[in-house]
């Protein structure tokens, strides 16, 4: 299989504007998330997809690869959908670009499932982290995932899911870390799909896909990392990589 990385990136973020340009120890966040998912040796290629010269000029300047978007896009798996229709490639991984500390392990992890996937019943696949302090679990900034026996996902939701109406039971909480491995046809079919009122009301993309019946196999990691969404997220951030 060729595998490639996508990395969308907008530089006006409605809860942090321009998050993708601050400075992580001496490098925008965007170019530290190219360059860790470069570093992890997956791709055979690794593209930032952006409709913003700045962040073109960014990657582009730095030796990277970035591609412009032709047009405005309603989310992340829109905008590389339309760069990817003519790459040749089996599967696209869509690595957020506010995730400075991806890793090779759970990026692995999530590829493994279409290796041994021969009857191609996995649409796409994602990570999700375990969590347990309940100011998280109730952040909707946090998106959680609720899962089938076979960690196929059941639903997302930015409310605490399932919801804790009995404690005792020992309910398990996971939140979705925002990276995707994609079959090219089912990204493809993504953005002829419209959306439906669960995705707009929830702004989850993942959503859609459930919607309109595909299977998203969910991959657990114990590596949760940063996703900066705020400037306290950079903040940890900061902390963090030092």
């Amino acid at each position: 299989m060729k595998i490639i990385s996508m990395i969308p990136a907008r530089y006006s973020a409605s809860r942090f504007p321009g998050k993708l340009m601050q400075n992580l120890a001496g490098k925008s966040v965007i170019l530290r998330t190219y360059e860790a998912t470069v570093a992890t040796n997956l791709f055979s290629d690794v593209y930032v997809v952006t409709d913003s010269e700045i962040i073109y000029d960014e990657i582009v300047n730095h030796g990277g690869k970035a591609i412009m978007s032709l047009k405005e896009h309603e989310s992340g798996s829109d905008r590389i959908a339309e760069a990817v229709a003519n790459v040749d490639c089996d599967i696209v991984v869509n690595v957020q670009g506010d995730e400075p500390f991806t890793e090779r392990e759970s990026l692995a992890k999530v590829l493994e499932v279409f290796k041994d996937d021969k009857a191609k019943e996995i649409d796409l696949a994602s990570l999700m982290v375990e969590i347990k302090d309940w100011e998280e679990i109730s952040n909707p900034n946090a998106v959680k995932v609720i899962v089938d026996q076979e960690n196929f996902a059941l639903y997302f939701s930015r409310s605490p899911i399932p919801y804790p109406r009995d404690k005792e039971v020992g309910a398990r909480y996971f939140k979705h870390k925002g990276i995707y491995a994609f079959r090219k046809q089912a990204l493809l079919d993504f953005t002829v799909l419209p959306m439906k009122f669960l995705e707009a009301s929830e702004k989850i993309e993942c959503i859609r896909y459930l919607e309109y019946g595909k299977r998203i196999k969910m991959v657990e990691t114990s590596i949760e990392g940063v996703e900066i969404d705020t400037p306290e997220d950079l903040e940890k951030a900061k902390r963090l990589w030092k």
